[in-house]
């Protein structure tokens, strides 16, 4: 009886392959994130330039992620998953070589930018075509076997790209994308299936497109510009962020009179799970997202470490999402994402609020345990929150779901790195920077983290539990 319910559970093995080999061409993207990250110090030095400018290369690559993501709805609703994901990942391939050549930090921001683009259309089909050839109900399974080897990104991508900067330059952590890509490339071709379009009928929405866009771009501008001034709610930032308000009732209004034929339809906010799971994601990408920027700044200028040293000491937390994966996905699917999301923001806080109060005198080894206990908490709440967006979705409206829910959360990311990179700007503006003023303002950065992390708290109490059958 055991072994014919063990069977049961089992993928076939095509739907696994097809699984493991979408998984491989998202492992670049992930690998180049959490490689950049620590080589931040790197880039402000080669390019001349501050922290309120270099993580324009972080926020305008997740930024044009989000932007390529409704746009990748509508490239799987009318061509070939295959042939898309294939060209998409080539062009990533492209903008990480001429991101490697940037003779200037215009140059270096603008191919970010559209290598990030490329990194949403690779996201979004990797997301739609697993729900695809799974089925949304044991997505949360299949989930946690194939994304185990994206979460050795946050394990390696770090201390690859650590000794790539310290022993060639940082140029290197681009051109490394390069042979993974013609991999990645090659198994398309050989292995996966060709997927047909979703809905050939449905035409692309520029001006939802458009709108979208503008809207994310005017209210982390905004929040960029607050960094400028000693004060975080100054003119410009009140500007910009109300024009971004101001653009978003104009996309409800919208959206209205289109009757909800639109990139992003309002309709799918009706779904109680896939409203709170976006609500959910998008404040993780901010208390997430926001950290993993300061972490490395913080072990290289308080703490005195090599680059390296600064890669090896951030393995503790990509270590710990890496034990908690596997156990993730077949709670989600045996118990509802609210009490994993729950349980995963509890631990999450528990390995956070320690940071508030860390300094260069802390014990490494405290510290590693708290990375640790932080990371196990990280990989119980946005994977939990992803798969339960897709609840009671029906199967046509899967690409506008992943639209929504991948685009919400990269624009939580961004504000993430925008937020955090202002608080330290306005920290450290107008005064002598100190190593203990920079040490307030990482300071002051984990703490916003700690409080969003317990807002996300609001929405998970509205996802799915037991006593709802899957």
């Amino acid at each position: 009886m055991e072994n014919k319910k063990e069977e049961k559970n089992k993928f076939p093995k095509e739907v696994t392959l097809v699984a493991w080999i979408l998984v491989v061409g998202a492992i670049a993207p992930m690998l180049d994130t959490t490689m950049v990250n620590i080589a931040i110090n790197q880039l402000m030095q080669d390019f001349h330039t501050t922290l309120n400018t270099i993580q324009w290369a972080i926020t305008g690559y997740v930024l044009a992620l989000a932007i390529a993501i409704p746009i990748s709805g509508w490239l799987l609703d009318h061509f070939n998953g295959k042939k898309i994901f294939s060209l998409f990942i080539g062009i990533f391939g492209l903008m990480s070589l001429l991101s490697g050549i940037s003779w200037d930090i215009t140059s270096f921001i603008t191919f970010r930018a559209f290598q990030g683009f490329s990194a949403g259309v690779i996201t979004m089909l990797l997301t739609a075509l697993l729900v695809k050839v799974a089925g949304p109900k044991r997505l949360g399974a299949l989930m946690a076997i194939v994304t185990t080897p994206i979460i050795l990104g946050p394990i390696f991508g770090p201390v690859l790209g650590g000794f790539i900067v310290q022993y060639l330059n940082w140029h290197w952590i681009f051109f490394v994308n390069v042979p993974v890509v013609i991999i990645s490339i090659l198994l398309n071709i050989k292995y996966l299936p060709n997927f047909e379009p979703f809905n050939p009928d449905s035409k692309i929405d520029w001006w939802g497109i458009l709108l979208l866009s503008a809207i994310s771009t005017s209210i982390i501008y905004g929040i960029i510009k607050a960094s400028n001034s000693s004060r975080f709610f100054n003119e410009e930032m009140l500007i910009f962020c109300g024009i971004g308000l101001i653009l978003l009732v104009v996309y409800i209004i919208y959206n209205y009179f289109k009757k909800g034929q639109t990139i992003l339809p309002l309709k799918l906010f009706k779904h109680r799970n896939f409203f709170a799971a976006c609500i959910g994601l998008f404040l993780a990408g901010i208390a997430i997202n926001g950290p993993m920027l300061l972490l490395p700044l913080l072990f290289q200028n308080i703490f005195g470490f090599t680059v390296i040293g600064a890669a090896f000491a951030l393995i503790p937390q990509g270590l710990g999402m890496l034990v908690a994966r596997p156990f993730i996905g077949k709670m989600v699917d045996k118990i509802g994402a609210k009490y994993v999301v729950l349980l995963g923001i509890l631990v999450s806080f528990i390995g956070s609020v320690p940071l508030i109060w860390a300094t260069g005198s802390t014990s490494m080894i405290s510290l590693s345990i708290v990375l640790f206990i932080r990371g196990l908490g990280i990989g119980g709440i946005t994977m939990p929150l992803m798969v339960d967006a897709y609840l009671g979705i029906h199967s046509n409206e899967i690409p506008q779901a992943s639209v929504g829910s991948r685009m919400i959360q990269n624009i939580g990311s961004s504000f993430g790195s925008a937020v955090v990179s202002a608080v330290v700007s306005a920290v450290i503006a107008s005064q002598v920077i100190t190593k203990n003023l920079l040490l307030q303002g990482y300071q002051t950065g984990f703490l916003v983290s700690c409080i969003v992390i317990v807002v996300i708290s609001v929405p998970s109490l509205f996802l799915t539990n037991k006593t709802i059958s899957r």
